[in-house]
């Protein structure tokens, strides 16, 4: 079997890529197993809804968590929603077991829409820097991730769908185009605070987020952001 692991930043379509994938009968969804270990052990400027929850219910030690991720590996598809930022250590050569995506978002629409949530992101809050990091990471270890991107994805979700499945050697399947209104079992407690839009939602379409004006006090975080950004860009897979 194999972990398809999802590397994402907030506020891009992850959840609804973690619903698509849950609608298969072949693959098991975590959604972001490693938050409670990085709230645990991150240097946090904002505190984050639901903290001690998150907290309490999650595992916090991290070669228990990849064990566990391995382990249930084991007996079927398992698919890994994660952020960025998560990743604390440097070279977690751990993913270098893992079919490693990329997910990407202009940091303008990202940090436009975490403010709603989070009104004063910093840079690691939206997981930019990271995944460029984790990029070249898995690039110079010679497992060079897939660059996925959400406005590619809106553009035509069965088509990107089936170009994503076919790299990941894997059947694609229709069911993963829509899904029931609402929650899923396997989302985390946290779903309350930022899984609104999905939770109405029955499968891809541009939310009205996408559109919102940048606030003139995170501009400086958009220009610290944009660097990284033209990093992954030119490795986007496009929806053609």
């Amino acid at each position: 079997m194999k972990v398809i692991n999802l590397i994402s930043g907030p506020r891009n379509l992850s959840t609804a890529l973690m619903y698509s994938f849950a609608q298969r009968q072949d693959t098991a969804v975590l959604d972001e197993p490693f938050y409670g270990y990085y709230l645990n052990n991150a240097s946090i400027e904002n505190r984050h809804p639901s903290q001690e929850e998150i907290l309490q219910s999650m595992e916090l030690n991290a070669d228990e968590i990849v064990h566990g991720i391995n382990s249930l590996a084991e007996t079927t598809q398992v698919f890994v929603k994660g952020m960025a930022h998560h990743y604390l250590e440097q070279s977690p050569y751990f993913i270098l077991n893992w079919s490693n995506i990329l997910l990407i978002r202009h940091p303008k629409k990202l940090i436009a829409s975490f403010a709603k949530v989070i009104h004063t992101p910093t840079l690691n809050d939206i997981g930019i820097k990271k995944a460029s990091e984790l990029f070249l990471f898995l690039k110079k270890n010679g497992k060079t991730p897939l660059v996925i991107d959400s406005d590619e994805l809106l553009k035509n979700p069965e088509t990107y769908l089936r170009k994503l499945c076919a790299l990941l050697n894997i059947p694609f399947s229709e069911k993963m185009l829509r899904w029931k209104k609402g929650g899923i079992p396997e989302d985390g407690v946290w779903a309350k605070h930022w899984y609104n839009n999905v939770h109405n939602s029955d499968g891809f379409a541009i939310q009205k987020s996408s559109s919102q004006p940048l606030p003139i006090h995170l501009k400086p975080l958009l220009k610290e952001a944009l660097p990284y950004y033209e990093t992954l860009k030119n490795n986007i897979l496009i929806n053609d």
